[in-house]
């Protein structure tokens, strides 16, 4: 199985400028999509994405989709047998129409709020346009068992092998994170929007939560004012795009004492510009900056 990273979306929202992190697997002659970015349509005709657009400061760069960077690489996008969702946000889901074939993974509860928004935030987030095509639906409960410690694990090794879908709501109703076994024993885990940074995770830097309360220690007083004032920012947008911030809170923490304990798990999320660190390619996978991620 290879691996490769790309951006489906840069974004340039107040205060910082972000990515849409895409995990493309090869999974013998089949291609697995976790998120799918922007879409083709997205890109001709941006008023499908209705106000969140200007929130979100989406470039639309054709270039960046999923379907041309597949395309980019020499692979047929016919041959995408799966999209796993972490949820169902128009920055992540606007590209499963551009793989019609495809089976689309996500977990019930994030279904039944696009299905059935509740409240401004989530007729904001979720577009109809982006279900229109009839996607090829599987929809997930929570499983009864654990990964890495987090409850209702659902075991999709169907899709890809060893690969888990993990509840980590608050950002939306649904939201989850995609876990994926490597060769060493260890595991990658795409938190999705659980965090806007691998940073904010981190026990060993200055860390704030969804409230903007700071933990932990920098490293002097200028890495310090400057952690602070970056990861207020984090903080405030985080608040503004939960759904439950409570609840977002609990899945940080969670989040926080996974890493403490399984230093061999690699995080990674959905929108930070820069990599927690490569997938290593001795473990058979492909690191491939996304797109204009290291500008």
């Amino acid at each position: 199985m290879r691996l490769h990273e790309l951006n489906c979306g840069t974004l340039r929202p107040p205060g910082g400028r972000l990515v849409c992190r895409v995990l493309l697997l090869e999974v013998g002659a089949r291609l697995v999509l976790v998120d799918a970015g922007f879409g083709r349509a997205d890109v001709t005709d941006p008023r499908r994405l209705g106000p969140m657009r200007w929130l979100l400061g989406a470039a639309l760069d054709p270039a960046e989709t999923a379907h041309a960077q597949i395309t980019e690489r020499g692979l047929d996008p016919s041959a995408v047998s799966d999209v796993v969702l972490t949820h169902g946000d128009l920055d992540h889901a606007g590209g499963i129409a551009d793989f019609p074939q495809a089976r689309v993974h996500l977990l019930a509860a994030e279904h039944a709020a696009i299905t059935g928004p509740r409240g401004h935030r989530e007729r904001l987030r979720y577009r109809s346009e982006h279900w229109a095509h009839d996607p090829r639906l599987v929809l997930h409960r929570p499983g009864r068992g654990t990964l890495l410690g987090l409850p209702g694990a659902v075991d999709l090794s169907d899709v890809a092998p060893g690969m888990h879908l993990v509840p980590l709501p608050g950002h939306t109703a649904g939201h989850a994170g995609v876990a994926l076994p490597d060769p060493t024993g260890g595991w990658l885990l795409h938190a999705g929007d659980a965090a806007h940074s691998a940073r904010t995770l981190s026990p060993t830097t200055v860390r704030s939560d969804s409230t903007g309360e700071s933990h932990g220690r920098a490293a002097g007083p200028f890495a310090s004012v400057a952690g602070l004032l970056r990861d207020a920012g984090i903080a405030a947008r985080q608040a503004v795009l939960a759904q439950d911030v409570p609840l977002l809170r609990s899945t940080q923490r969670r989040l926080l004492a996974l890493r403490s304990r399984e230093p061999s798990v690699r995080l990674t999320t959905s929108h930070d510009a820069a990599a927690e660190r490569p997938v290593d390619p001795a473990l058979g996978t492909v690191h491939a900056p996304p797109r204009r991620l290291m500008l």
